[in-house]
């Protein structure tokens, strides 16, 4: 079954991270096994501090869901290895006809090269003009021949190397001109294979000869082999038995790995010649091969959005990849399907509401720990019940996690909410919960910190506007806000970058600073933010 990823936007809060976890596990419970919870931004403290509580690792990170190698079916050839026969290789062409190629691995399984029909040929027809056999394992050759060797035991062999002679019979001489460390064949005659031994041959092969008893624990330095194969036969298959890293092509090898993306590979693919690509995992052992035909219908990654639904909130490559839902509790923006997909969007305070609210449809319940985590994610999300998108669904939905869990619903609230600031810098803070908005022709950047204590930050604020213009600067946006959210004051303390009538207006407040204004009763982004923007600029 394929690889579903759930995932939450960039610059992930708790919520989107625990409901890429808590949906990824409803699924799996119901038998739609291999969705697998992933993020695509750091955890931050608030986050880390939950998980670690709760006893969860945080999902696997992801930069991206274009189509990569591993996504394609690719081939998964045979592989040799460099002291394998040539027959060998042609046997198994012979058994993976569709096969153009056959990698071939060093002992530790990286890939030395590639060997295709055409360059058995060649070898083949190499051995034709030049009927030299160079250094072959004795075991290819008896491999190859179905020989045997029939000299004593103690006389060892290693490899077979010489000229290639066929003895016919002929009047005369027989073997004239034979070269000392030739390779003879031969068969019903005693005369050659006396001649042979005689010139010091390197082999002799008796090929379909009742000889070979004759010569069985024969002591000689010239290696006797019978074979029941005819000579003819026999000459072809002897050159086969040379070792295939001999003829495959190892220099100027085009490879891909298993993380190279689409469109990287096509355009390799576009610029070479080779019909068949070794692919390689990251160790660089090979585990397959891919040909042109794999390009042109590539498996696409699939994934479900939790906690989002913007384009520009979303992992870099959806494009490319296909959305099969969507479970969510803002406004819908612009993310789009060519086909119907799973959508769930519902009014409430925290995606995990909606996700505990499916547990129970179904009849399921989530273990104790995953329950307590879905309830401080309710509680993160809706600042401790606080936020104008909290409903009374989000508390009796938390209620009832708190209970599962055995945990106490204020004292969890406060401990989310303790998170500690101190030591980090200002762009750290202003990056953990930060996300991108286009409203009208408008691009802004809105971040928040929820706190229990507002001012300790708000001494700093120096620090963070110097951050914020570096970031408006680098992103060309409007405006960057960045909320510091005083949860026991049910307030916001505003810092912002760009127009300050922009602000005014939108919050109807002529008590606004230079770059900064308290907004008593605003802590949402979603539901007070957002809207006040939007309505200001259609």
């Amino acid at each position: 079954m394929s690889t579903t990823y759930v995932c939450g936007h960039r610059n992930p809060d708790t919520d989107a991270i625990v409901a890429a976890m808590s949906y990824a596990s409803l699924c799996n419970m119901l038998g739609d096994n291999g969705y697998v919870p992933v993020r695509i931004g750091h955890v931050n403290d608030e986050t880390g501090f939950l998980l670690k509580k709760f006893g969860f690792e945080a999902p696997q990170r992801i930069v991206d869901v274009r189509t990569q190698v591993r996504d394609i079916d690719f081939d998964r050839p045979p592989q040799l290895g460099i002291s394998v026969p040539v027959s060998h290789a042609w046997h198994l062409m012979q058994e993976h006809p569709s096969l153009s190629a056959l990698p071939v691995t060093n002992e530790d399984g990286t890939l030395y090269g590639l060997v295709t029909a055409g360059g058995v040929a060649e070898s083949d027809m190499r051995a034709i003009q030049n009927p030299v056999l160079e250094d072959a394992p004795i075991y290819n050759v008896l491999s190859a021949l179905e020989g045997q060797i029939l000299n004593r035991e103690e006389d060892v062999f290693d490899s077979i190397s010489g000229e290639v002679t066929i003895a016919l019979p002929t009047p005369g001489e027989v073997l004239r001109g034979l070269k000392e460390g030739a390779v003879v064949l031969c068969g019903e005659q005693e005369d050659v294979v006396q001649r042979a031994l005689e010139k010091k041959a390197n082999c002799i092969i008796l090929c379909q000869s009742d000889l070979a008893q004759h010569y069985l624990g024969l002591s000689s330095s010239t290696c006797v082999i019978a074979t029941p194969l005819d000579v003819w036969r026999a000459a072809r298959l002897l050159y086969q038995a040379t070792p295939v890293a001999r003829i495959a092509t190892s220099k100027e090898v085009v490879c891909f790995h298993l993380d190279d993306y689409l469109d990287d590979v096509k355009e390799a693919v576009l610029q070479s010649r080779f019909r068949s690509y070794p692919v390689l995992d990251e160790h660089d052992r090979v585990v397959g091969t891919l040909s042109r035909y794999h390009l042109m219908q590539p498996r696409r990654k699939r994934i479900v959005l939790v906690d989002h639904n913007e384009v520009g909130q979303s992992v870099p490559g959806l494009d490319q990849a296909e959305l099969v839902g969507v479970i969510d509790h803002h406004r819908l923006a612009d993310v789009q399907t060519g086909y119907p997909v799973f959508m769930r969007n519902e009014p409430v305070g925290s995606t995990n509401t909606i996700i505990a609210t499916m547990f129970q449809e179904h009849g399921l319940m989530p273990g104790e720990k995953l329950a307590g985590l879905m309830c401080a994610a309710i509680v993160s999300d809706t600042v401790m019940f606080k936020s104008p998108t909290t409903t009374p669904k989000d508390r009796r939905i938390a209620e009832r996690l708190a209970r599962i869990a055995g945990i106490d619903l204020d004292a969890l609230g406060r401990e989310v909410f303790s998170a500690n600031t101190a030591g980090k810098s200002a762009e750290v803070l202003l990056n953990t919960d930060f996300k991108e908005f286009h409203i009208a022709d408008h691009r802004l950047g809105i971040s928040q910190i929820t706190t229990m204590d507002a001012q300790e930050l708000i001494q700093r604020k120096d620090e963070f506007l110097q951050a914020m213009r570096l970031l408006q600067e680098k992103k060309d946006y409007h405006m960057v806000l960045l909320m510091i959210t005083d949860v026991l004051r049910e307030g916001t303390e505003l810092l912002f970058v760009g127009d300050r009538e922009i602000i005014r207006q939108a919050f109807i407040n002529s008590d606004v600073g230079e770059n900064q204004v308290y907004l008593d009763g605003v802590v949402s982004r979603k539901k007070q933010m957002v809207p006040a923007l939007a309505l200001l600029w259609g």
